[in-house]
């Protein structure tokens, strides 16, 4: 496989991956100042900013689970 099919594959992964921490960080419940912040982080520095979307955004709790762990501690 010759390095320039590797190279276009990984520029494709990344701007994907790029695409879904865009379409992530417009969906998140932040203030808009927020989400523009992140939105020109990960636009300007990608790979940092996905790396830091991934690690500091915004977590999406399961209310499922949160029911499910305060019913129990009730129950004991």
């Amino acid at each position: 496989m010759e390095t320039q099919y590797i190279w276009v594959a990984s520029a494709i992964i990344l701007l994907l991956v790029e695409f879904w921490a865009i379409n992530s960080v417009l969906k998140s419940g932040g203030h808009a100042t927020s989400r523009l912040m992140w939105l020109a982080i990960i636009i300007f520095v990608p790979l940092f900013g996905m790396l830091a979307w991934l690690i500091g955004g915004p977590r999406v709790h399961n209310s499922t689970s949160l029911h499910h762990r305060a019913h129990r501690s009730r129950s004991h």
